[in-house]
């Protein structure tokens, strides 16, 4: 293990980690770096709890962490990792070297919700999700599971009553012929339902419901969200205060994306496109006091899994100068967010054994539209991260005193 000699030990029982779109590219890098890092083969670059201040806060091993999930897709995690081999993201040596691990978290997946072969209520397909969670919890003997949402973006619902409301939610979604929650939701649901704390890493409308929130809080299950702050976003929330700090004004702040891989063919929908526009500006119009941000995302089929970005700031300085700054870079997105849901699900198990339940604002810090938080600066996040996370770690042990453990 390449863990920091000064992490205490986690005395709050193992942990699982139950992602939602299992066999996606980010799912599958994060359970194939997990098993590498578990194993001694790599360090746990990029994890931020794996570095100071965190490094310091007792949280579960990766050693210790299980990996299940759902998805609708039925490639398996081995083949979905041999085309991140091809497409020049994974060393084979590093597949080949895990693969028996990845074998064994993808006989934990379990088929995930797909409102276009929906049969029954959205009631019971939350229960069936709900079922798989807590066998898998049992049939490990885990403390806890994590339920991490990396599914593809779906459109936002319409507004209505129900979404509001959790009487009127539960009573809607126990008939058969409506469909009131998007597929997002239904897994949020679920999440709820087994007591599973919840990571919402896509802009889709997920746990973000009122309904859900005051759920959330009735059965005691902390969760965070929205949308992962991998790249561009980032570097914004770095840029923005700096150019604040310096009494610069910014009149215009433009920028590009350019992916390809299910990400770009997904969020080539005009729909689906709009709840990551909408996540993506929110932050940088905070910051920036401006509405002047236009944003585009172009599919580009050829880039495959990599994400080019590029940004055009314009900066009004002192007796009414001009500045210019333009920003270009390229990743793998899965390689920038994989480490980043590994923290989280770290960082929620330790929320739970505190006993927090509703938004853990202090999670801002992985995204881009956070809730419960209207904080975008990456350096107060960074901030605000490491004192929660040490103030919660208390907590934690205080929580197991209480009720007598050793």
């Amino acid at each position: 293990m390449h863990l920091s000699p000064h992490q205490p030990t986690w005395d709050h029982g193992r942990t699982g980690i139950w992602f939602v779109g299992a066999r996606g590219s980010v799912a599958t890098t994060a359970t194939l770096g997990l098993a590498a890092i578990a194993s001694g083969l790599s360090a746990p670059t990029g994890c931020v709890t794996a570095q100071s201040p965190l490094d310091t806060v007792a949280l579960p091993a990766f050693t210790d962490l299980v990996v299940g999930g759902h998805d609708i897709s039925d490639t398996p995690l081995g083949k979905r990792a041999e085309m991140l081999v091809e497409a020049g993201m994974i060393p084979y040596r590093l597949l080949e070297a895990v693969r028996p691990q990845l074998d064994a978290a993808d006989a934990e997946i379990r088929p995930g919700y797909d409102p276009a072969h929906r049969t029954g209520s959205q009631a019971a397909s939350a229960e069936r999700l709900a079922a798989d969670i807590r066998s898998f919890r049992e049939r490990h003997g885990l403390a806890r599971v994590v339920v991490v949402d990396l599914a593809s973006t779906e459109p936002l619902p319409d507004p209505a009553a129900e979404l509001d409301d959790l009487d009127l939610l539960r009573a809607a979604i126990e008939d058969p012929e409506r469909e009131v929650l998007p597929a997002s939701s239904v897994t949020a649901y679920a999440a709820l339902l087994a007591g599973a704390p919840y990571a919402g890493f896509t802009p889709s409308a997920s746990m973000n419901l009122p309904a859900l929130h005051a759920l959330a809080v009735e059965r005691g299950v902390p969760f965070a969200g929205q949308d992962g702050k991998t790249g561009q976003t980032w570097l914004r929330s770095v840029l923005a205060p700096a150019l604040a700090a310096r009494g610069l004004r910014v009149l215009s702040w433009a920028g590009s994306n350019l992916l390809g891989g299910g990400d770009g063919a997904t969020l080539a929908d005009p729909h689906a496109v709009q709840s990551k526009l909408v996540s993506k500006n929110r932050g940088l119009q905070d910051l920036t006091g401006t509405k002047v941000t236009p944003l585009h995302i172009d599919n580009v089929p050829d880039l495959g899994d990599i994400k080019v970005a590029w940004d055009h700031i314009h900066v009004e300085g002192f007796l009414g100068s001009r500045l210019t700054l333009q920003t270009t870079w390229s990743a793998y997105d899965s390689m920038l967010a994989a480490p980043l849901v590994l923290d989280l699900a770290r960082l929620l198990a330790l929320a739970d054994a505190a006993g927090l339940s509703g938004p853990v604002p202090e999670m801002g810090f992985f995204f881009k539209d956070p809730w419960g938080s209207d904080v975008h600066s990456f350096a107060e996040q960074t901030r605000e991260l490491g004192v929660w996370a040490h103030r919660t770690s208390a907590q934690a042990d205080q929580a197991r005193a209480e009720v007598g453990e050793p």
